[in-house]
């Protein structure tokens, strides 16, 4: 009898896993990073400032983390990823 408890514990803990993986779906909210090729003019911190809210200097760093740029100006048609 005992036993029997334990086993009836044990397939609720296992239907409420399975539901749970079954019913997990990717959240629709997240941004997904962009691809952006530089236009003549273009800065990073007019990139900044147009895809990220707030302060630039955030955004600036980040697309510079993100596809690793220095100090150096941007140049027309190179491709660059702006993380969310």
């Amino acid at each position: 009898m005992f036993a029997r408890g334990y086993m009836y514990a044990f397939l609720l803990a296992f239907a409420l896993v399975a539901v749970a993986l079954i019913s997990a779906h990717p959240s629709r909210g997240a941004r997904t990073e962009a691809r952006h090729v530089v236009r003549p003019g273009e800065t990073l911190w007019t990139l900044a400032a147009s895809h990220y809210a707030g302060d630039p200097r955030e955004g600036v760093w980040r697309i510079q983390e993100r596809n690793r740029l220095g100090s150096a100006p941007l140049q027309p048609g190179t491709v660059l990823y702006l993380p969310p």
